[in-house]
């Protein structure tokens, strides 16, 4: 799999700008702020349809404008020489709208899988360092790109979240009547089995998707870094029951999990009426990452951060190439910075045989020798123009 070229509009900082791409690897080289990074994350968001940098679309779109538009050809094996037209319109507030060869889609998440990516972006130094939030969506990306069906099980889930939030708000003072609170109760049941059957379905999606990142990701390590430190992921579930059903990281199966699920609704219930908040489910999970004996996240140095959320990103590229006839697209957002000179060369050497790589760097210094020559030049005259080459 590989893009064509890539457009935008109104996107951040460009006003407009079109960009041809080939295959293999081409370097986007400029100076900070003259929108390298700007490319990387438009061209991510018609595969994930987020951004890896904010978290709504308005700081996407340039000042003064309406909405911003990012426009991309994709080319997949699978379908031959036929180049797939992909659209993706961003207005301010509401949902993006997307249109593929014309043809407007019935929903966004209706192209996912389209275009499939990996990117590394010095965001994911939060993949070690942050909270369980980042690893979360790390994980769910991960799944999706593999399983696109499962944006329908996280939205459903996300809505039935939001019906019981919504309720155990609303259940403080309801409580305490005794009609309201027989009401409130079989009102709960009937949300807690749904949050049961779709966590599950989710749960089950990560632990599957974890199962088959965890090689992959040590070895990425172990390459690396020359032989360092071993590394482990596991699952840490929130609430007792499901921790418990997952015993050393195995997957017990939907079925099982949703009855754990059941049973720690039911243990918590008392407390999330009280409290008015939901406090069970996948929304609170976590994915531990050790480094030998101790977690990673406030032991490992910088630079074993940065090899880390490398090579966790590396292992998801091995994990969706293992899975389809052709390689999804790889972005390296600025990923020399923190490498010496043996691991960019080492780097440079396991890329080569990518369909396609699209790297930026800041610094001509950091690139090397031999990917000089792949270097498409980023440079921004102004506010209102820039161009490539």
């Amino acid at each position: 799999m590989r893009l064509t070229g890539v457009a935008v509009r109104n996107f951040r900082s460009w006003s407009a700008l079109d960009v041809p791409l080939q295959p293999g690897v081409t370097v986007f080289l400029g100076s900070n702020g003259h929108g390298k990074t700007n490319l990387v994350e438009a061209i991510n968001m018609i595969a994930t349809l987020g951004s890896h940098r904010v978290a709504s679309n308005a700081p996407l779109i340039r000042r003064g404008c309406e909405r911003a538009i990012v426009q991309v050809g994709v080319m997949d094996p699978s379908y031959g020489e036929r180049v797939t037209k992909i659209e993706l319109t961003l207005p301010p507030r509401g949902a993006a709208t997307a249109v593929v060869n014309g043809a407007k889609a019935t929903r966004p998440r209706d192209i996912l899988g389209l275009l499939r990516t990996v990117l590394f972006a010095p965001e994911d130094l939060e993949l070690v360092k942050g909270d369980p939030g980042a690893r979360r969506r790390f994980i769910d990306e991960l799944l999706v790109s593999r399983h696109p069906r499962y944006a329908e099980v996280m939205a459903d889930y996300s809505r039935v979240l939001k019906q019981r939030s919504t309720l155990l708000r609303s259940a403080v003072g309801a409580a305490r009547v005794a009609s309201s609170r027989e009401a409130l109760h079989a009102t709960l049941d009937a949300w807690d089995e749904q949050a049961a059957v779709l966590g599950s379905r989710l749960l089950n999606g990560r632990l599957n998707t974890l199962d088959m990142l965890r090689g992959p990701a040590v070895e990425r390590l172990h390459w690396l870094t020359d032989g360092g430190a071993a590394l482990s992921l596991t699952y840490a579930a929130y609430n007792t029951n499901t921790a418990d059903a997952i015993v050393n990281g195995t997957n017990p199966g939907e079925t099982v999990l949703a009855q754990a699920l059941r049973e720690d609704l039911r243990a918590r219930r008392d407390d999330e009426i009280r409290r008015g908040v939901v406090l069970v489910g996948p929304q609170r999970d976590d994915i531990s990452i050790d480094l030998g004996e101790l977690p990673a996240k406030g032991y490992a140095s910088h630079g074993e951060s940065w090899s880390i959320a490398l090579a966790l990103r590396l292992a998801s590229f091995d994990v969706l190439r293992e899975q389809a006839s052709s390689d999804p697209v790889l972005l390296l957002d600025d990923v020399f910075a923190e490498l010496d000179t043996s691991r960019r060369e080492k780097l440079t050497d396991a890329i080569e045989s990518v369909e396609q790589v699209i790297i930026t760097a800041a610094v001509r210094e950091d690139v090397p020798q031999r990917l000089l020559t792949r270097c498409i030049p980023i440079e921004r005259a102004g506010q209102d123009s820039g161009h490539v080459g």
